[in-house]
């Protein structure tokens, strides 16, 4: 699945993104880079992902992110059958305690 989207472009970007230091730093970057919708639709997903993390149903994750189901259902098919992304960021979160 990574194969579909790897290109030296998409190689400079995450080497960017690792570049940043801080959370100001990402804000500039991510604001420079993405619409404010774009950064929202991230940020949604990956609360979706937290809470479906931590087994909230659907209707409770709709209501507390405004998300779809559909969005709901994408990032559950992520979490399930995806490359563990979110998995990785969420045991860093909480190894830094930025996470419960």
């Amino acid at each position: 699945m990574i194969e579909k989207i790897k290109s030296e472009n998409m190689d400079l970007l995450f080497e960017a993104v690792l570049t940043l230091e801080t959370v100001d730093d990402c804000y500039r970057f991510f604001d420079d880079l993405c619409t404010s919708l774009e950064l929202k639709a991230f940020a949604q997903r990956l609360h979706v992902a937290r809470l479906l993390d931590e087994h909230k149903v659907y209707n409770s994750i709709v209501t507390e992110t405004g998300a779809s189901t559909a969005t709901i259902s994408r990032v559950n098919r992520s979490l399930k059958d995806g490359n563990d992304g979110y998995n990785i960021v969420f045991d860093r979160l909480k190894e830094r305690n930025l996470l419960k």
